[in-house]
């Protein structure tokens, strides 16, 4: 499967969250898409489409792949700690996910982007794998000629809150971040049920 380059809100709404973040157009119409709107009738869910739902969203909301994905479930099943957490401790220690979160980038998407088109430099290498794992201490810098791009620039002078991920460090002046620890399972923000996915690949 391909990475989904649809119409972003039209998924956003099928999941029933704004998973690419605010949308006016997802606050406009926060009902499933459909021709036939918030009149149809819409038949209760096996728990196993509940499960599988739960794990297309966070698929979707991190922009990876089904094999990536199952890949990583099955690293975070064999890691000490609670798999559902370590699978979302995963997914953020992703480099795209970083760079997105630190605020270069204004979405993922751009900042798998950015990543892939040779921007930005991990421990002083250049890194142009979205996919890269960081590890606790790592630091992540945009590329020192990528610094004066106007986008880079506008982006990271909007000042992002990082302070709020309290397992990143980020100085706008430097365009540079540490990646300090793994997130807790409270510090992540998105509104995903991880249990659910743990129990569908469990079957």
């Amino acid at each position: 499967m391909a990475r989904y380059n649809g119409p972003k809100q039209k998924k956003a709404r099928s999941f029933g969250e704004p998973i690419y973040g605010f949308s006016k157009a997802f606050e406009k119409k926060k009902y499933a898409p459909g021709m036939h709107g918030q009149t149809r009738k819409r038949k209760q869910r096996s728990n196993y489409a509940i499960q599988l739902m739960e794990k297309q969203k966070a698929k979707y909301t991190y922009g990876v792949l089904e094999r990536q994905f199952r890949n990583m479930f099955e690293v975070a099943s064999h890691k000490h700690g609670v798999t559902g957490t370590v699978l979302l401790q995963l997914l953020e220690s992703r480099l795209d996910n970083t760079v997105f979160r630190l605020g270069i980038a204004p979405t993922r998407r751009a900042a798998r982007q950015l990543v892939s088109h040779r921007h930005v430099v991990v421990n002083g290498v250049l890194t142009n794998v979205p996919s890269y794992h960081l590890r606790p201490g790592d630091v992540v810098e945009v590329r020192g000629q990528s610094k004066e791009l106007d986008l880079i620039r506008e982006q990271v002078g909007k000042k992002t809150d990082v302070k709020k991920f309290g397992w990143l460090e980020f100085n706008p002046d430097k365009m540079r971040g540490t990646f300090l620890s793994y997130p807790e399972r409270e510090q992540i923000p998105e509104k995903l049920n991880e249990q659910l996915i743990v129990e569908l690949y469990s079957k």
